[in-house]
């Protein structure tokens, strides 16, 4: 009995709202929370797709930067040849 009392207290002297009103509001910032917790989720679905986007594209810069770096050794040892 005492939490209600209080709770009253809260809800209707020092914010002047009842308990049905502030139940409303609560209730709005239920949703206002759910819709913010559904764009954080779908932002870090969009990050995690990026992150793995960006390591496959390191992957295969790393991989073509090591067959350039191979055909430059590869030419400049046939330029020694030729020398």
């Amino acid at each position: 009995m005492k939490k209600r009392k209080e709770l009253k207290y809260v809800t209707e002297i020092k914010f002047k709202v009842s308990e049905g009103k502030f139940k409303k509001i609560l209730d709005q910032h239920e949703k206002a929370f759910i819709l913010i917790l559904k764009e954080i989720q779908a932002f870090r679905e969009e990050m995690r797709e990026y992150r793995q986007t960006m390591s496959s594209l390191m992957h295969t810069d790393i991989k073509q930067e090591r067959n350039v770096e191979n055909l430059r050794i590869r030419v400049e040892t046939l330029e020694t040849k030729i020398k």
